[in-house]
């Protein structure tokens, strides 16, 4: 009798909950996306990888996936799954606010580019209608993993999410017109595109009327319950059955993902709906990721790799010279308009989906098809590589752009120098303007240095870790420098350079803890403030008096818990004086705040 441990579908989960449980904590550890140890994984283990030795060697059966096919369906829920979540960070307003975008740029984005690469495609020989085919395949870009990237709250995810979204939308019809195309078709294309069109705006329709009803009612219900799992249910079918809703109206089920994301944001449930749902879309998602990289075959690779370079480097070109240039017609700044547009330069899970019906309609043959499938899967690969690209590049188009030119330093110096323009940055920047204290700020985000010099802030772009800007500082005639940024090997890093040629500035550092800081201190800081350290604390004296604890032993308690950890500090910098945490407290009766030092 065959042990019940023989199964596939054990096999395959512990192969699956392996690679999540090694994978995204070992790239973490590198600073390296888990995209592509996902993508590895599944090469590793797929049926080019050691799959195929399974034979040879029986026991790599419970450390392969036997059945490529068999985990399909749940990397297709964890792409259901990501566009829900982001259905969740939106709301209807924001949505119709981006439709210009949406069916403008993205229009014209998808179509140029598939008109580009289509007629380049024929010219190299391949049908016209092969070519078109080939065209609109390869122009869609990758939902799932440009977004996870971008985001959609910055200027470059907001710009990707809309063309991304058209493209999502334009799925079915382009499936319906390569139909139609198709040597064997009876010339019901374009009858059916309008009746999948009107079938699913209805459908939109109901779902929105439907969710703006039900959906507080169910939630509401499942919340009294106090029980996450019931929560969790009514998550999963309300994305469930929307997505069955389109994809029964000849729609995308990412389309009713979505709808579905979009119509929760629009409750008070949704927080607790997209903490309660991420697990299953970050697993999901890597299983997604393990599919592609075991469709990608070796032996197919080694065999021609010059010309899948030659076709990687050809799309890429094509698709981020017209999105750069659609954008940059938008109005969109140069740089953000080029950070999307490498950004979405690789094709998309979705090609696959499109060659897959272009091979079934017989427009390209089975080996063009496995060809531009193999593009796509190492495409998809690059495409965390190509976002990192594509910051560099925005970063150095905006250095030169003039619409950001730097603020100028004082001849005779810069009084003090913020590195770093976030929230804290900012925040002591206005501290600095109340007591008239002059200021320059530097800050690598681009899109902060522009809403900062909006706001009238003497700030500069660029990246401190570059010598020769922090050569143009003009150190040397400061009167100090604080380190605000949130990169604790870097802020030390730049303590212990500047200190080497300025050995009498005053440097006051943001640390994260005590560890951090005494590093600071053993780099040669004035000072270093202890975020977490100070937070904790004041939450601690806030807590105590409001559980009726008399203010005074708090205070005493507060006190001692900072002269305890600063001595922790001396000891661990070798500090002869003792670091300034907090002085006393010099304040009113009554109060519970105390003055920074």
């Amino acid at each position: 009798m065959a042990s019940p441990l023989s199964n596939a579908g054990f096999s395959d989960a512990l192969v699956i909950l392996g690679a999540a449980g090694i994978v995204i904590p070992a790239f973490a550890r590198f600073k390296i996306s888990p995209v592509i140890g996902f993508i590895l994984v599944g090469l590793l283990v797929g049926p080019s990888g050691l799959g195929s030795l399974v034979h040879d060697y029986p026991w790599l059966y419970y450390l392969t996936i036997s059945d490529a096919h068999a985990i399909e369906p749940f990397a297709e829920f964890g792409i259901i799954l990501l566009l829900f979540s982001i259905g969740l960070e939106l709301s209807l307003k924001r949505l119709w606010a981006m439709r210009q975008l949406v069916f403008g740029t993205g229009a014209a984005q998808l179509l140029g580019s598939a008109l580009f690469i289509g007629f380049a495609l024929h010219l190299l020989g391949q049908s016209w209608a092969g070519a078109t085919a080939l065209g609109l395949a390869l122009a869609l870009s990758s939902t799932a993993l440009v977004l996870p990237i971008a985001g959609t709250a910055s200027p470059v995810g907001k710009t990707s999410f809309a063309m991304l979204l058209f493209e999502d939308l334009a799925l079915v019809p382009i499936i319906f017109a390569l139909a139609a195309l198709a040597p064997t078709a009876a010339g019901e294309g374009l009858s059916g595109i309008l009746g999948v069109a009107l079938r699913g705006l209805f459908t939109i329709a109901v779902i929105f009327v439907a969710g703006r009803i039900f959906l507080p009612r169910l939630f509401a219900q499942a919340a009294r319950t106090k029980s996450p799992e019931l929560f969790l249910a009514a998550s999963l079918l309300v994305v469930i059955i929307a997505s069955l809703a389109t994809t029964a109206a000849g729609l995308s089920p990412i389309v009713g993902a979505l709808l579905a994301g979009l119509l929760i944001a629009e409750t008070e449930y949704h927080s607790e709906v997209e903490v309660i749902t991420a697990p299953f879309k970050g697993l999901a998602l890597g299983v997604f990721l393990i599919t592609v990289g075991m469709s990608l075959d070796v032996r197919l690779i080694l065999d021609n790799w010059a010309s899948l370079l030659l076709a990687i480097a050809a799309v890429v070109a094509i698709k981020t010279a017209m999105t750069f240039g659609l954008l940059k017609l938008s109005g969109i700044r140069n740089g953000v308009a080029a950070e999307a547009g490498v950004l979405m330069a690789s094709p998309s899970e979705t090609t696959l989906i499109v060659l897959g019906a272009a091979g079934q309609a017989q427009l390209i043959l089975p080996s063009t098809a496995n060809f531009w499938q193999t593009v796509t899967a190492i495409g998809l690969t690059l495409t965390p590589l190509l976002a990192e690209l594509g910051k560099k590049v925005a970063r150095s188009i905006e250095q030169r752009d003039k619409s950001v030119e730097e603020a100028e330093i004082p001849p005779d110096g810069p009084g003090t120098v913020v590195i770093g323009f976030g929230r804290v940055g900012r925040m002591v920047a206005d501290m600095l303007k109340v007591h008239n204290q002059p200021f320059i700020a530097v800050e690598a985000d681009i899109d902060a240095v522009s809403a900062a010099r909006a706001e009238g802030y003497p700030v500069i772009f660029g990246d401190v870790a570059r010598a020769e800007l922090v050569d143009r500082l003009n150190l040397g005639r400061a009167k100090a420098l604080i380190l605000t940024m949130d990169d604790p090997v870097l802020s030390v890093r730049l303590t212990r350079r500047v200190r080497g040629w300025v050995p009498g500035l005053t440097i006051v550092a943001r640390a994260r803890d005590t560890k951090h800081a005494a590093e600071l201190y053993r780099a040669g800081a004035t000072d270093a403030v202890p975020e977490t350290l100070e937070s904790s604390l004041q939450l601690s004296e806030a807590v105590l008096v409001d559980l009726g604890v008399a203010v005074g032993p708090v205070i005493a308690s507060i006190h001692e818990k900072r002269d305890e950890l600063r001595k922790e500090i001396m000891a661990a910098a070798s500090l002869e004086r003792e670091p300034r945490l907090r002085r006393a407290r010099k304040s009113a009766p009554g109060t519970l705040g105390e003055n920074a030092s």
